[in-house]
Order: structure tokens, then sequence, then C-alpha cells
């Protein structure tokens, strides 16, 4: 079971015990962090898409630790104008642990997708039978 869920202005693809660096959270270490905008659940295959986001759905998370990222080195210049900037930049992030992925609205959800299509075919059926009783009408 995997779900899409936005954090702090991110998707990230989650599953269980799965450990994820996202931009720094205002919760403390040991925290647990609730995020609920999850945007697609896959639960053994049976897929639930969220308009925009699914409906009684959340993930769970334990903060792990905060830390800062790589340093990324901006370097600017212009040739032959002696222009030289050197800069450089760390990420504020946080690691968490994903402890589990909730679903309550969406096994209603994915119940009204199966039954859409029985009723599609139950539409179908009499068609059938009326162009039957047409094709019997016109050889007579």
């Amino acid at each position: 079971m995997y779900a899409i869920v936005e954090i702090a202005g991110q998707q990230f693809k989650v599953s269980k015990d799965l450990k994820v660096y996202v931009h720094r959270l205002a919760n403390k270490e040991g925290d647990a962090v609730s995020f609920a905008k999850v945007l697609l659940l896959d639960d053994n295959g049976t897929i639930t898409l969220g308009a925009p986001a699914v409906e009684g759905a959340s993930v769970e998370a334990k903060v792990l630790q905060h830390l800062k990222g790589d340093k990324v080195i901006v370097f600017k210049k212009k040739r032959r104008k002696g222009y030289k900037k050197k800069n450089g930049h760390r990420q504020y992030l946080t690691q968490i642990q994903i402890s589990g992925i909730t679903v309550s609205g969406a096994k209603k959800a994915a119940a009204k997708k199966e039954a859409a299509p029985a009723t599609e075919e139950a539409v179908e059926a009499p068609k059938k039978k009326v162009a039957k009783a047409k094709k019997e009408d016109t050889q007579e």
C-alpha cells in the first residue's frame, strides 16, 4: 500500500516505514505528525484518486531529526567584465518516518466506482433486447 501525499508544498510517494527528507517542519523531534492532503491511494491495485484530495485519508509520521542539507554553490560570472559572485546555500530539512496510512473514506469512494460500471451494464442489456426485437420485426 502506498500513497501520494503533499507535505510542505511538495508531493511524495510514501509507504509504511519509509524515511523521507522534507522541508523543515515546526514540530519537535519525536513528535507525531499527520498529513491530511492525500492525493492518491493504492491499496494492492485498488487506486483511489482524490479531487483534489481523498476525503478521510491521512498519513501519520514521526519526526526523527532536523538537519541541514548539502551545500549548494551559486556562482555568477559575466565574462570580460570582471564580475564574479560566489554564494552558498544549505537547505533546512526534517527527516520523518512514515508510521502508517489510514483510510476511512477511501473504501466508500472505491465502492462507488465499482457500483457505477454495474449500472452501465444494466442499461446496455435492455438496448440489446430492443435491437433484437427490431430485427425480428423487420424480418417478418
